[in-house]
């Protein structure tokens, strides 16, 4: 097995000073930095990490891990499978949050850090960071939980099946067994970025960026597209570009699988051993992860205060881009 990463500042002599930031479902280890070499996009929380920012470098060693299961540099149903000469594909085992966190136990301990600082994560990777201070109590000093869930709800999962439904519809899909085809399910892939950006954002916004909005000179009246259409186009095309559709399956399912309760008494039970101190903050306008399911978490870990309130107007993607309100909460529990 492969875990990829990537670090920023410098680990203390102590070890004292690591903190853990956790990506979101087609996010990877590059929170900070420009595109380049291995890198398809610049740094997806770059505001955040840095000399003098909230995650400052010359104080603090930032470890940043791509996800079990994904495609930028960690084992996934695109890596080789030992004693073959293919890929995983389809045969790549059902992971969940619990099995990525247990890798990344195994980071931490290459790295020979016994405790974070502080776990940070939105969103898939705020599922991460709740399983890590459920899991590893004692290896967690503070937690950081953004736009995320106890566990994934019927609707959450309704959203992700029809995007899952979508991959496997495409015909080059395959079961899961095409990386030696010369094409891939990328009309499946762009259709599940389609679904799922539309979730991603939030309608208010939306309305006032496009409206009813023809694109260009294109008449939807006869073939053409909606602004918002090209504009889901758009997210569409960057995604096939980087992205693999086995990876999106394997980590789509193991957000639907997600719930810290399980063999653990229930979620009241289960958050009841986090030990870490601990900030749980809600995107307001976010219609995907709403406030009530931050709340719950709030309310049953015990050193959270009341849920913190994000303010902005573009919904669930609001936790990646309102770095100076998120800046304010890592500021606040690092201080």
């Amino acid at each position: 097995m492969r875990l990829a990463f990537e670090t920023w500042g410098r680990l203390a002599p102590d070890r004292s000073n690591a903190v853990l930031v956790l990506h979101a479902l087609t996010g990877d280890s590059h929170v900070a930095g420009p595109a380049g070499p291995g890198h398809p996009t610049p740094g997806w929380w770059d505001a955040l990490v840095g000399p003098g920012r909230a995650l400052d470098t010359d104080r603090w060693f930032v470890v940043a891990p791509n996800v079990l299961g994904g495609c930028q540099g960690s084992t996934g149903p695109a890596s080789p499978r030992p004693g073959t000469d293919r890929a995983w594909g389809g045969a790549f085992p059902f992971l969940t949050q619990r099995d990525q966190v247990a890798a990344e136990a195994g980071l931490a301990d290459a790295l020979g850090i016994e405790r974070w600082a502080l776990v940070v994560g939105g969103s898939m990777g705020g599922m991460r960071a709740v399983e890590w201070a459920v899991s590893y109590p004692e290896r967690v000093g503070a937690l950081l939980l953004l736009a995320t869930t106890a566990s994934a709800s019927a609707e959450q999962i309704a959203w992700a099946e029809v995007q899952l439904g979508a991959v496997r519809a495409d015909p080059h899909w395959r079961g899961g067994d095409y990386h030696s085809a010369a094409r891939g399910p990328v009309d499946g892939l762009g259709l599940a970025r389609r679904l799922a950006h539309v979730t991603y954002r939030a309608e208010a916004e939306l309305q006032t960026r496009f409206g009813r909005a023809p694109q260009g000179a294109e008449d939807p009246w006869h073939g053409g597209r909606y602004q918002v259409g090209s504009y889901l186009d758009h997210h569409a095309e960057k995604l096939v570009r980087r992205f693999d559709a086995g990876s999106y399956v394997v980590l789509t399912e193991a957000m639907n699988a997600h719930d810290v309760g399980r063999a653990r008494g229930g979620t009241r039970s289960a958050l009841a051993a986090v030990r870490a101190s601990a900030l749980v903050a809600g995107v307001d306008s976010d219609r995907l992860y709403p406030l009530c399911q931050q709340r719950e978490l709030a309310a049953l870990i015990p050193s959270a205060d009341a849920v913190r309130v994000v303010e902005s107007p573009y919904g669930h993607d609001g936790f990646l881009i309102e770095t100076e309100q998120v800046g304010r909460l890592v500021a606040e529990l690092l201080r």
